[in-house]
C-alpha cells in the first residue's frame, strides 16, 4: 500500500494511540486530533490524504465536523468510525459525502482494505464523482454524464414555463423523479404534487379517480368525492403510464388541457382547475398513434416539450452513485449494517445490462444487504438471475408446516460452525478466514456479529 498522510480524529486517547501505531507501522504519516474543531485547524495547515473521523465527538460531533471538512476541503476523503448500531448516523454521513466507514472495535485488516481502496482511487471517489440534486423525501436526481447533466438543465429550464411536458423512457428509469425535479424548480413547488398511475387503475375507475364523482353516479357512490385534478389545483399532476389510458378518457383529458374545466362523473356543474400536467410513458407513441390507441391531438397537446430519460445501461457512470445511495437508504430503513461495494462487485454492476433499470438496481442492493454474500451477488449479476437464500426457496408442504424454519435453522447452524472452524484454523485472522470461506471481509464481519461468534475457550 502506498504511504500517505492520515488525520485521525477521535476523543479517546487509547483509540488515537492504537490507530496511530497501526498506521505508522505501515509507514503512514499520522496527525491526530481529539475534537472536530482541532481537526479543522490541522486540516487548514495541511490537507491529509484520508481523514479517519469518529462519529461521537465532544463539541462538534462527527457529522458537523464532516460538514465543515466538506466546506473547507471538498475533495478530502473521509472515513467514519462508529459503533455498529449507529446506522442512522452513518447513513447521514454517507449522504454528506463520507467515503466509507469502519466499525468499532476497528480491525486492522478492515482498515487496511478501506485505506488501500481510498488511496488507489485518489483521483476520484470509488462511488462516483457525479452530482445529486436533493429533491426531498430521500429522492435524488443523479447526473454523472454530459447527457444527464444536459437533461437536468433542460428540466430545470422548462420547469419555469407553465405548459405540459411529456416524459419518455423505459420502465424503471426514473421518470417520476424527473417529474418531481420539474415540480421542485417550478413556481408551483410549494403546492401539491400528485401522481396517478394510469396502468394501475382500471379504465372504468380511472375517470372517477381523476375527475371525481357526485352521489348516485354509480352503485356505492353515496357522497361526493373530488378527483385528483381538484385535489391538485394550483399544483402539478403526473399522469404516469398515460399510454394505457382509454381513447374515451383521453378525449376528456384533452378538454381539461384546453379549457381547464370538466364535470365530475354523474355531475352537471363545471369544475374549473389550474393544474400543470406532466405525462410519462414507456410505449412507442408514434406506433400508438398509428394504431389509433393514442389520440394525435392529445399527444401534440402533451408534447409541448419532450424529455427522454435514458436507460441505466446508457449511463453506467451513475451506477456507483446509485449503489451508495441505495445502500445508505436501505440500510437505514432495515436497520442493518451497510456493506462494502468492492471493486469486483462494482465492476460486475457496471458490466450488467440492468433491463429493469434503476428499480432493478435497488432490488439488487436490497438482496445484497439481506444476504450479505458478495460472491453470491456477483454470481447473480453474471448469471442474470436473482440469487436467494436457499432456505427461502424450500417448498412448504401442507403436512410439514415448520419445514422452512427447520431448514433455515439447519443452514444457519452449519454456516455458523463453518465460520467458527475457519476462524479457529486461521487463529482468528479474519482476512485469511474470509479468503478460506470465499466471502468478502465485510460479509465475514457481519456474520460474526450476526451469530455472535467468539474465540473458543481452551482450558
Amino acid at each position: 500500500m502506498s504511504a500517505g498522510h492520515i488525520l485521525v480524529v477521535d476523543d479517546e486517547p487509547s483509540m488515537r494511540r492504537y490507530l496511530q501505531t497501526a498506521l505508522e507501522l505501515d509507514s503512514f504519516q499520522v496527525t491526530t486530533a481529539s475534537s472536530g474543531e482541532e481537526a479543522l485547524e490541522k486540516l487548514q495547515q495541511k490537507t491529509p490524504d484520508v481523514v479517519l473521523l469518529d462519529v461521537v465527538l465532544p463539541g462538534w460531533d462527527g457529522l458537523e465536523t464532516l460538514r465543515r471538512i466538506r466546506e473547507a476541503r471538498p475533495g478530502t476523503k473521509v472515513v467514519m468510525i462508529s459503533c455498529v448500531r449507529d446506522t442512522r448516523k452513518l447513513a447521514q454521513a454517507m449522504r454528506l459525502g463520507a467515503q466509507d466507514y469502519l466499525s468499532k472495535p476497528v480491525q486492522k485488516e478492515e482498515m487496511d482494505e478501506v485505506l488501500r481502496f481510498c488511496l488507489q482511487n485518489s483521483a476520484a471517489s470509488p462511488l462516483g464523482n457525479g452530482e445529486a440534486v436533493d429533491i426531498g423525501g430521500g429522492v435524488f436526481f443523479f447526473s454523472a454524464t454530459p447527457e444527464m447533466r444536459a437533461l437536468r438543465s433542460q428540466a430545470m429550464q422548462v420547469a419555469r414555463y407553465d405548459f405540459p411536458v411529456l416524459l419518455l423512457g423505459e420502465s424503471g428509469t426514473g421518470k417520476e423523479v424527473l417529474a418531481q425535479l420539474i415540480h421542485k424548480y417550478s413556481e408551483r413547488a410549494h403546492r401539491t404534487f400528485l401522481k396517478v398511475n394510469c396502468a394501475a387503475v382500471p379504465n372504468d375507475l380511472l375517470e372517477s379517480e381523476l375527475f371525481g364523482y357526485e352521489p348516485g353516479a354509480f352503485t356505492g357512490a353515496n357522497r361526493p368525492k373530488p378527483g385528483k385534478f381538484e385535489l391538485c389545483n394550483k399544483g402539478t399532476l403526473l399522469l404516469d403510464e398515460i399510454g394505457e389510458m382509454s381513447p374515451a378518457l383521453q378525449a376528456k383529458l384533452l378538454q381539461v388541457l384546453q379549457d381547464g374545466q370538466f364535470s365530475r362523473l354523474g355531475g352537471r356543474n363545471t369544475v374549473k382547475v389550474d393544474v400543470r400536467v406532466l405525462a410519462a410513458t414507456n410505449i412507442n407513441m408514434t406506433q400508438a398513434m398509428a394504431q389509433k390507441t393514442f389520440r394525435e391531438d392529445l399527444y401534440y397537446r402533451l408534447s409541448s416539450f419532450v424529455l427522454r430519460m435514458p436507460s441505466l445501461r446508457e449511463r453506467k457512470e451513475e451506477i456507483p452513485m446509485m449503489l451508495r445511495h441505495f445502500m445508505v437508504r436501505l440500510a437505514e430503513r432495515y436497520a442493518c449494517p451497510m456493506l462494502a461495494v468492492s471493486p469486483p462487485l462494482l465492476r460486475a454492476c457496471e458490466r450488467y445490462s440492468w433491463p429493469g433499470n434503476i428499480r432493478e438496481l435497488e432490488n439488487f442492493v436490497k438482496r445484497y444487504l439481506v444476504l450479505g454474500d458478495e460472491n453470491g451477488a456477483i454470481a447473480e449479476l453474471e448469471s442474470g438471475a436473482p440469487v436467494t437464500d436457499s432456505a427461502t426457496v424450500v417448498p412448504m408442504q401442507p403436512h410439514q408446516p415448520d419445514l422452512k424454519e427447520m431448514v433455515r435453522s439447519l443452514k444457519n447452524g452449519a454456516e455458523m460452525e463453518a465460520i467458527a472452524n475457519a476462524l479457529e484454523e486461521t487463529r482468528w485472522n479474519r482476512k485469511r478466514a474470509a479468503m478460506k470461506l470465499n466471502i468478502s471481509y465485510k460479509a465475514l464481519l457481519y456474520k460474526i456479529r450476526q451469530y455472535d461468534i467468539h474465540p473458543r475457550q481452551v482450558g
